[in-house]
């Protein structure tokens, strides 16, 4: 790897690894975090954040307080297009994690069970 592109990955991207046993391609990841990098640019993104609400629990933010989370994260398969990019605080991405959809509503599940 050329010390350009080295430098051009940002510092998280180096720090997190992948979730293991996932099967995706680090290049594939790569493409699909630069393809986030250019939607972020887009004006139907600038749309996207100017309402300032956070996708997952519907509060009010500031745009620069939005960060663009992958519904379906990169590293589980997911894209970085228009279908799969929300708006989100980031308290609310940081919770996500890498979870799916249906991994969060189980989460929530055994959380639930856990406080009984």
């Amino acid at each position: 790897m050329g010390k350009g592109l080295h430098r051009d990955r940002s510092r998280k991207e180096r720090q997190m690894p992948l979730p293991p046993g996932l099967g995706i391609m680090q290049g594939d990841v790569a493409k699909e975090r630069e393809k986030a990098r250019e939607l972020r640019q887009s004006q139907w993104w600038k749309n996207q954040i100017a309402q300032g609400i956070c996708y997952y629990c519907k509060k009010k933010f500031p745009p620069s307080e939005l960060t663009m989370d992958h519904v379906i994260p990169v590293a589980r398969g997911g894209q970085s297009d228009r279908h799969n990019v929300v708006p989100c605080c980031k308290i609310c991405n940081n919770n996500k994690k890498y979870l799916t959809p249906a991994e969060q509503v189980l989460e929530t599940l055994e959380l639930d069970e856990d406080v009984e």
